[in-house]
């Protein structure tokens, strides 16, 4: 069950923590450590006994005489350049943006901003798929299915509510040990747990995945965005055509395509990539009209624009930072302009909206719902802007903040 609230106007600057797989298979910045060679004249040897001075150069015999000079190399012939016939409907591909280039900002557009809503509070309540049961100390423990989880929540800066006993219980524990991969850098007390178990939302089976960036395969907040989008596609009753960018493992996709719609799935990541693919096969959903594609993002919405492609939902779930398959970087307050310019072309005549979600940022929603409104200045329609909210399943429920968001409805 999602609530929507709203709180009293305060801008706050706040950092959410995501340490989701960044593109590239969680790509990092790194420089080359190695000594560089030492730059000047270099010394001459030294001769025999140590003296110093440079060794004479010693004579020596050749037993057939002096050798054979090798012949001189013929210039390579240039080779013809092949006229590949011009196909007209192809896009030609733009160098990827270097790390630490600024992106031209976008041209700002004509007309009026939308009205703006906020803050929108999005409340995601416990139930029988997913329950926050308590959080605290830098901790939270959760519910998937049958499992208890406890990982890291760096918002969590309050006490824990329930007793020690609660927490030692859980089936599953982050470590964290910078030694490990994958499943390696969890702790399982009671019974040794696979890297996967089954999972459901709302009916829909998919796999959770206990990864080495202490994430679950799933982000259960975004059940707000979730049911919101599945909703007006089943109202709408019409085709619907779903752009899910930074899909990860595909679950809003799967659940767009459940609801009746098209859906094309960008994400960077070939692990991503498999991941959402086993889940869509898990779920049944293989024949739906879903395409997987291994794509930087904003180099696709860039050609999806010069093909005239239209969405009529287009969800933008970007990390801070990321590489793409092709070396193309992403840096969130760099691109995420230019982008939303872009997605802004492939609105479609009918649309529906446009969802975006924004973790591990220096900023407020106040800052996303100012970008939003500016990207769909003359387009008229609302820009809601809040946060992203789980509500706590004991007797003194809290509520954990893991993310902002913005989105644009006509």
């Amino acid at each position: 069950m999602v609530q929507a609230g709203t709180l009293p106007r305060r801008r706050r600057s706040v950092r959410w923590t995501d340490d989701r797989p960044r593109s590239n298979e969680d790509a990092a910045l790194s420089g080359d450590r190695r000594r560089p060679p030492a730059s000047g004249p270099k010394r001459p040897p030294r001769d025999a006994k140590g003296s110093g001075r440079a060794a004479a150069p010693r004579e020596t015999a050749f037993r057939d005489g002096p050798p054979r000079e090798k012949p001189a190399r013929e210039a390579p012939r240039e080779r013809p350049v092949r006229e590949e016939p011009r196909d007209e409907g192809a896009v030609r591909e733009t160098a990827p943006r270097e790390e630490g280039a600024r992106r031209t900002p976008p041209p700002r557009r004509e007309g009026a901003r939308p009205a703006e809503r906020l803050p929108v509070i999005l409340t995601v309540e416990p139930d029988a798929d997913y329950a926050l049961l308590d959080c605290g100390d830098g901790e939270k423990l959760e519910r998937y299915g049958p499992l208890t989880v406890r990982r890291p929540e760096n918002q969590a800066i309050w006490p824990r509510l329930l007793p020690e006993r609660a927490w030692e219980a859980a089936d599953a524990v982050f470590t964290g040990d910078t030694d490990e991969e994958g499943s390696g850098r969890w702790r399982f007390p009671k019974v040794p747990l696979g890297e996967t178990w089954p999972l459901a939302h709302r009916g829909l089976s998919y796999l959770g995945r206990f990864t080495s960036y202490r994430h679950v395969g799933v982000f259960p907040e975004q059940a707000s965005h979730w049911a919101f989008m599945t909703d007006a596609i089943e109202a709408s009753r019409r085709p619907v055509r779903v752009l899910n960018l930074f899909g990860y493992t595909g679950l809003a996709s799967l659940l767009a395509a459940r609801a009746g719609a098209e859906v094309t799935h960008v994400d960077a990541s070939k692990k991503a990539i498999g991941w959402a693919r086993e889940n869509a096969e898990l779920a049944g959903l293989t024949e739906k009209p879903v395409r997987w594609l291994c794509e930087d993002a904003v180099r696709y919405v860039e050609r999806e624009v010069k093909r005239g492609s239209r969405y009529d939902i287009i969800l933008l779930d970007p990390p801070r930072f990321g590489r793409g398959p092709k070396g193309e970087v992403w840096q969130l307050f760099e691109d995420l302009p230019h982008l939303l310019d872009q997605v802004r072309q492939l609105v479609s005549d009918r649309p529906i909206g446009v969802i975006l979600t924004a973790y591990s940022i220096r900023a407020s929603f106040y800052s996303l719902s100012a970008l939003m409104a500016e990207s769909f200045r003359g387009m008229g329609g609302t820009v809601e802007s809040g946060e992203l909210v789980i509500r706590e399943d004991n007797a003194e429920p809290r509520l954990l903040s893991t993310s902002l968001f913005s989105r644009w409805k006509p």
